[in-house]
């Protein structure tokens, strides 16, 4: 019957997706390789630039292969390769490419930091440097991250001044609405205290009136015996 089969090819799908993200799951919670929040770093030419690169793992590593490569519009290369043996060694250099560049990693205290510094910037140097990283332990599983780094003459200075009216013209407006609030909750205080004193001052005012009519349940209904 058609309902019948498409059902079976329906459960045949779900089927299919759950094998996937199974397979997928440890994958995604394996090896992870950061280069930082900035996808761009300026840096003026003939200075030093770090070039920051971290990674993790949540089934550890060992011989863990990691490498830099360089590529602009004309050219690749790897600039560094080297090795860490486990979470107790620090990394190592196997080869490098240009003696301007020293790893300052380190995996002591969990850092596992495979960072290089870059010295005497040249405006060629400007390109995409990306951190590559391989663990034999996850079956030679591999991840990268990519920082572009722009070599300039002069860093520009960032004018803020729209930025600090902006802040400045927000915090204001928040702070009258602050103030709006708490002058709108004292006002209310100073009804609601008006208002229970006014009912006060009608319960003692009906009290005084039921004593002077002599109304049942007053002082004015006890009367002096008659004498005969």
């Amino acid at each position: 019957m058609p309902g019948a089969r498409d059902q079976g090819a329906a459960r045949e799908r779900w089927l299919s997706i759950g094998l996937l993200g199974l397979f997928l799951l440890p994958v995604s919670l394996s090896l992870e390789v950061s280069v930082g929040k900035a996808t761009t770093i300026y840096a003026v030419n003939g200075t030093e630039i770090l070039l920051p690169c971290t990674f993790s793992s949540c089934f550890g590593f060992e011989n863990l292969h990691f490498w830099w490569s360089y590529n602009s519009s004309d050219t690749y290369k790897i600039l560094i390769d080297g090795t860490v043996k486990n979470e107790k060694s620090d990394p190592k250099v196997k080869a490098k490419d240009d003696d301007r560049i020293t790893l300052q990693g380190s995996t002591k205290e969990k850092m596992n930091n495979i960072s290089i510094s870059l010295k005497n910037l040249e405006f060629s140097d400007t390109g995409k440097y990306t951190c590559h990283v391989k663990n034999p332990k996850e079956n030679d599983f591999q991840h990268q991250a990519t920082i572009f780094l722009q070599v300039v003459d002069k860093l520009e200075e960032v004018d803020n001044t729209v930025t600090l009216i902006i802040l400045g013209v927000v915090g204001g407006v928040i702070g009258l609405l602050i103030f709006i609030l708490l002058v709108k909750k004292f006002i209310a205080f100073i009804i609601k205290k008006t208002q229970e004193k006014k009912k006060e001052c009608l319960v003692s005012s009906s009290g005084n009136d039921n004593t002077e009519n002599g109304l049942p349940g007053s002082k004015a209904e006890e009367k002096a015996p008659t004498k005969v």
